[in-house]
């Protein structure tokens, strides 16, 4: 069994741009581990200063439309002056005002109330996580290290930003390896000269990544950002790697049954939408 294991994962670090996602989707998960405490005071300062700057739009406020006032995906047409004017606030601050905004994931009505409901909104998505084919490349992952490079000195200050800084540049910068053993052979991934990654650790890496992935998937699914076939493709590129991969899909089955659930009742509600075409010879 373990011999399995550690040439399923030796073949699957053995392709640079498989491990280049990992080793980026693990530094974002390394940072967002970091930031929370972070992100949370800000987003709570960030709130409480919409809030100063238009004392109209704080608890009193109360949407009038109830579900009218229900956004899908991309739209959101506010059917009371509360929410449309919520709108316009969130707009003045987000980097794509004039462009691409998924509105879907939030609740309008707890804007007033709810730091976390507006920073849905303002927030960016998970890049890493709509590799579909989950690589990338080389090329990619430079532009990446620099992206991060970059961040990390901006917020150097930040006591949590200091702990893990010299983890994710060694993260970044290491050459995983993946050796299969002889007898009295260290097993696992060489991650620096002399430091070790055991076959449980890079397993966990990867488990959280795909856990990750499948989340951002059910999430698209739920709020419909994408086509119903764009999800269809996406859940069978992970299958196919799963299936090439044991070790990794006996952990990840329930993630996979909740998806296909979720995804095979859109698939139903869209065939029996006003316009869906019927099988031929059907009225």
């Amino acid at each position: 069994m373990l011999d399995m294991v550690l040439s399923e994962l030796a073949a699957r670090l053995n392709c640079a741009e498989y491990k280049n996602w990992v080793k980026a989707g693990h530094c974002l998960l390394l940072l967002r581990g970091c930031l929370q405490g972070f992100v949370g005071r800000e987003v709570l300062a960030f709130h409480r200063g919409l809030l100063a700057a238009a004392p109209g739009l704080g608890p009193r406020a109360t949407c009038r439309s109830g579900s009218r006032c229900s956004p899908r995906a991309r739209q959101f047409q506010p059917q009371c002056q509360v929410c449309a004017e919520w709108k316009q606030e969130i707009l003045k601050h987000h980097t794509n005002r004039n462009g691409d905004i998924h509105w879907g994931n939030c609740r309008p009505g707890l804007w007033p109330v709810d730091a976390w409901e507006v920073a849905k909104v303002i927030k960016c998505r998970n890049e890493i996580m709509h590799s579909s084919e989950m690589k990338v490349s080389s090329v990619w992952l430079r532009d990446f290290q620099r992206k991060i490079q970059n961040f990390l000195n901006e917020f150097k200050s930040i006591p949590e930003i200091v702990a893990v800084y010299s983890r994710i540049e060694q993260l970044l910068t290491s050459d995983w390896a993946v050796y299969i053993p002889e007898e009295d052979q260290r097993d696992g991934c060489e991650f620096e000269a002399g430091v070790y990654l055991s076959v449980s650790q890079v397993n966990e890496i990867e488990m959280e990544l795909l856990k990750e992935k499948l989340q951002e998937i059910y999430l698209q699914a739920k709020e419909q950002e994408v086509l119903p076939e764009e999800i269809s493709n996406q859940l069978e590129v992970v299958k196919e790697f799963l299936r090439k991969n044991e070790d990794l899909r006996t952990g990840l089955t329930e993630d996979m049954q909740k998806l296909d659930s979720l995804h095979l009742q859109h698939q139903k509600l869209e065939s029996k939408e006003p316009g869906a075409q019927r099988p031929e010879g059907k009225v």
